[in-house]
Order: structure tokens, then C-alpha cells, then sequence
């Protein structure tokens, strides 16, 4: 499983947890960077693989907890020449999302790696 391609998507929590943005909202923004990260790497080698298994595609939803942290997540990232978008809510201009383009797990996990799922203060 480790060879496995995964699409790693980081969302802010506070947008919902004390912003009060409703999930609805939280879904578009994942959904948008998700959208725009596989058009802008759709010629990529392992996007192209990703796509082509549509009914088997991973994704993995982490939080983060807010703009600071996903702005520093974006800058290692580019820093570390890892593929992403950084999702900016307009007209608001604010930074909600990022998405990864799809990679083998093993080849960024280091970079999500202590984030948890995205859980959006739902308790069981």
C-alpha cells in the first residue's frame, strides 16, 4: 500500500469551528483546490495514473488549524518542490484549502504526516 497514489487535501478547522462557516462551504473549498491542483498537473505522469482509476482514487482530508499553519504547510511545500495548490476564497482573499496533486504516499507523507483527519468536531 505504501506505492499507493494519494491525493492529500489540508483544511482549515477554524473556518467551521470558529469562523462558523457551515461544512457545506468546507466541502466547496476541498472540492476546488482538489478541482484546480488535477487541471493544473493534468499532464503529470501520476495525476494521469490517478485519474485513470477513477473508482479507485484515494484521498485523504487533514486539518489544519488555521491560516498561519496552512500558509507555512504551502511555503514548505514549495520550498521542498512539492506539486499543491493553495486554495484562496475570493472575493473574501482568504486562504482556506490546499491541495496536493496525487503522489505516492511514501513521497510526501513526511510533509502531512502530523495532521489528522479532518473531523469537523463531530464526536462519537
Amino acid at each position: 500500500m505504501s506505492n499507493t497514489i494519494v491525493q492529500y487535501v489540508l483544511l482549515r478547522s477554524d473556518l467551521l469551528k470558529e469562523l462558523g462557516w457551515s461544512i457545506g462551504s468546507l466541502v466547496a473549498q476541498a472540492c476546488h483546490a482538489s478541482s484546480a491542483v488535477l487541471h493544473l498537473y493534468k499532464d503529470d505522469e501520476q495525476t494521469i495514473q490517478y485519474l485513470n482509476d477513477l473508482d479507485n482514487m484515494h484521498k485523504v482530508v487533514l486539518e489544519v488549524p488555521n491560516e498561519e499553519a496552512l500558509k507555512k504547510v504551502a511555503a514548505k511545500l514549495t520550498e521542498n518542490s512539492i506539486a499543491h495548490k493553495l486554495w484562496i476564497e475570493q472575493p473574501e482573499n482568504i486562504p482556506t484549502c490546499l491541495a496536493l496533486k496525487p503522489y505516492p504516499k511514501e513521497e510526501v507523507k513526511k510533509y502531512v504526516g502530523k495532521f489528522k483527519l479532518y473531523k469537523a468536531g463531530i464526536t462519537n
